[in-house]
């Protein structure tokens, strides 16, 4: 970095309809797996930051539950948190799938956008672009062009493949006010352990089930505790915290749910603990014991107290 180019940091959310790959694109510019990546609407239920670090600048980026028309007081409760982060932030990427065409949805949110958080700047996000042609990706970015305005830069990229993802790493860091960093090198989210294993666990619940699930199921931590042995391992030495027994709670509104997040004969919700563990280990780097338990909390999403309970 030379001595004209200052250092930038700042705060950026990604925005799109569901399944537009904008935990995809999180994860892929942090380089680590932080955020839930699921095709259903309101997957992701917690502010997630992921920290991007580069030599000129720190990027923050907020991952949000995406807005809707809520039904329900969860997902009225969803949608103040969405608003909130909007008008806090200081880059808002709209995220526009290069397969798709744009839709209501799309103007809905753009709209919703603007009225939030009139002031925030806009850039526009063509992902997914290794699955169409050149022309197509052309044609989508003239068109959300058209959505967003002449004024808004736009950048087209694939976060699977990794192409153009460090272009937009810098087109956003350009949009950054001048200053410090707000987090220490190497730190890549700033979300305690629990929440992301509680986050971790619901993607995996989530994973081929039927529609009437995701916004019924939460998931809370109920204890970490750090196993006493210290066993050696055979492939060399472990971290300090050998082994950690976590135990947490899976929350339905329905018994007919129940039977769906334990599967037969209890498969589906081994499948679940295998999945979960994998994932939580290698964000942990530490071996983990998954003791998961299935409740019916009835009618939870419309009821103030339980959703205080559920940490809503």
């Amino acid at each position: 970095m030379s001595d004209t180019d200052e250092f930038r940091s700042g705060f950026v959310c990604f925005v799109g309809r569901p399944n537009t790959g904008k935990s995809t694109l999180t994860n892929a510019m942090v380089g680590q797996k932080i955020a839930i990546t699921s095709s259903r609407p309101q997957t992701t239920r917690h502010t997630i930051r992921g920290i991007v670090h580069r030599d000129h600048a720190q990027l923050i980026l907020v991952d949000t539950p995406g807005l809707h028309r809520p039904r329900t007081l969860l997902g009225q409760r969803l949608n103040d948190l969405v608003r909130d982060t909007y008008s806090e932030v200081d880059v808002i990427a709209i995220c526009i799938p290069a397969d798709e065409k744009i839709g209501p949805g799309d103007r809905w949110i753009v709209e919703q956008i603007k009225q939030m958080a009139p002031k925030t700047t806009l850039i526009g996000v063509v992902t997914k672009i290794d699955k169409v042609s050149r022309d197509q990706v052309a044609g989508q970015l003239m068109a959300l062009s058209q959505l967003l305005g002449p004024e808004a830069e736009l950048v087209p990229v694939s976060a699977v493949k990794g192409e153009q993802v460090e272009t937009l790493i810098d087109v956003i860091a350009s949009k950054m006010p001048e200053g410090p960093a707000f987090y220490p090198d190497g730190e890549l989210t700033d979300e305690p352990e629990e929440v992301l294993m509680a986050e971790l666990i619901r993607e995996a619940a989530l994973e081929g089930v039927r529609d009437e699930l995701p916004h019924s199921l939460a998931v809370v931590i109920e204890e970490v505790l750090e196993r006493e042995e210290n066993e050696t391992e055979s492939d060399g030495p472990r971290s300090a915290r050998d082994m950690l027994d976590v135990h947490a709670l899976l929350y339905v509104e329905r018994p007919s749910q129940k039977a769906i997040i334990i599967g037969k004969g209890g498969s589906r919700l081994k499948e679940v603990g295998t999945n979960a563990r994998k994932q939580i280990e290698h964000i942990l780097g530490t071996r983990i014991y998954l003791h998961l338990h299935v409740k019916v909390a009835k009618d939870w999403q419309r009821d103030p107290k339980q959703l205080g309970k559920l940490g809503f």
